[in-house]
């Protein structure tokens, strides 16, 4: 065997000159994807382990590959290890490593797979890790809304269409439709860890390999399922890569979405949360000020997470078949949108706990707008056996006597009322209590405060 000098690169038998420093600067990813270094190890150990199983290698030489990497995780763990730009990668820097450990039997550790093969394995048990650990943290902030709500079931709020009042709800309901969002995140990221299932290991540069090896062994050892089917489809595919950017995307939206909303009702206008001094700044200019910087800093968050979701769609989609270069940003673009995500469901979780609704002011507003006029329409339809477009007619004319009067429509008098629809009753007066509005909402995922308690009991059951 061929002594491989560990001052030089692996081919450099077959490439004559140095690598120019620029394309050495380019073609080096070790800054960003020594991040996989423990999966790279255990992907090695894997392999040698197979490859001893299979009498490719002996046991003499399995055994001291083992020990380097093993020797050399705990370098890297320590702070111990020495990168360097010149091998580009972990993996190259890992072999050279290993040849100072163990000698020229290190040469063995590239049996049978390439680097194409490898990342791919890397990045998949990366992102099983990475995914898990994801929901974790959406399952804490869906805790912490649970709290919220269980303790706001009877907070009457105005429900917005337009940023208008629309109709009456309670908090608790409201709060509840972001745990809807957050869960369905929580069964994206987890339907997205099928894909990350198929092991990748033993395909090699695209073709498989003439060695006889065992690829359900490997998967087994890896905790894969089952290895992929296709090799060249196997080196090429990043599916399982926008999978978890779209899902970091999807996730990161409904937080812009809900700080969207704290940020509005935070405001002047609206005043109906206040922000503990924890997560409000002040201004450099203006003393008064108190300013949801944190909230923005999430709202704003999310465009660079769109923006890695569309760097990657956009260099996959104009790839022939099967492993270029390109395919070397797709480390860097995950770990950007994992570590923003991370970060962002941990600041948004500490905001959730600093944050109290202005139940006065929430009431004070619901009170606005005519809030129940669509509950005066249906207790026409149920008690007059009107037509919902004639109720909503009639309904129309007293919004416009109560606005043309300048009073709410709980101010109106029965006389009043009587202009517009004479068949009117004594219990009509009564629509327009804000409770009986919302408790009215019974059917299934309505407003009601029963079925609100519900549905947090629901949640609660299922995040213990």
């Amino acid at each position: 065997m061929t002594k491989n000098k560990n001052n030089k690169t692996i081919w450099d038998t077959r490439i004559k000159s140095s690598t120019s420093s620029l394309f050495q600067k380019i073609g080096s990813s070790i800054d960003i994807d020594k991040r996989l270094y423990r999966e790279d190890i255990k992907g090695s150990i894997a392999h040698v382990e197979m490859l001893f199983k299979q009498k490719i290698i002996s046991f003499k030489i399995k055994n001291k590959i083992v020990f380097g990497l093993n020797k050399i995780e705990k370098e890297i763990s320590s702070n111990k290890f020495q990168f360097n730009k010149k091998y580009e990668d972990i993996h190259i820097n890992i072999e050279k490593r290993l040849f100072q450990i163990i000698g020229d039997e290190a040469g063995y550790v590239h049996t049978a797979r390439s680097r194409n093969d490898q990342v791919i394995t890397d990045l998949k048990i990366w992102l099983r890790s990475a995914t898990k650990k994801i929901n974790v943290s959406i399952d804490k902030i869906i805790k912490s809304t649970l709290k919220i709500a269980e303790k706001n079931i009877d907070t009457i709020m105005p429900g917005f269409t337009h940023l208008k009042n629309a109709q009456a709800i309670s908090f608790a309901h409201y709060l509840m439709a972001y745990v809807e969002m957050f869960s369905r995140d929580k069964k994206r990221f987890k339907n997205s860890l099928e894909n990350l299932y198929e092991n990748p290991l033993g395909v090699a540069a695209l073709t498989g390999t003439s060695f006889n090896i065992d690829r359900n062994y490997t998967s087994r050892k890896l905790g894969f399922k089952k290895p992929t089917n296709n090799s060249v489809d196997t080196v090429s595919d990043r599916d399982f890569v926008l999978d978890f950017l779209y899902s970091v995307s999807l996730c990161s939206m409904h937080i812009s979405r809900i700080t969207e909303e704290l940020i509005i009702w935070n405001s002047e206008g609206f005043k109906l949360i206040n922000l503990s001094d924890k997560i409000v700044t002040g201004s450099s200019i203006m003393p008064q000020k108190k300013n949801p910087d944190l909230l923005e800093y999430l709202r704003g968050k999310t465009g660079s997470v769109y923006g890695n979701l569309f760097s990657m769609l956009t260099i996959l989609k104009g790839l022939p078949l099967s492993y270029f270069k390109d395919l070397q940003d797709d480390k860097e673009i995950i770990f950007k949108s994992n570590d923003i995500l991370i970060n962002s469901l941990e600041i948004f979780d500490e905001i959730l706990k600093n944050i109290t609704p202005n139940k006065k002011r929430m009431f004070e507003l619901a009170n606005l707008g005519y809030i129940t006029a669509t509950d005066l329409a249906d207790y026409l339809v149920k008690n007059h056996s009107m037509s919902f477009r004639k109720a909503y007619q009639k309904t129309a004319s007293i919004v416009n006597l109560a606005e043309k009067k300048k009073k709410n429509l709980d101010k109106l008098t029965l006389e009043e009322l009587k202009k517009i629809e004479p068949k009117l009753t004594n219990d009509v007066l009564k629509i327009f209590d804000l409770k009986t509005s919302i408790n009215s909402k019974k059917s299934y995922g309505g407003t009601s405060f029963d079925n609100v308690k519900s549905m947090i009991t629901k949640y609660k059951k299922y995040n213990d």
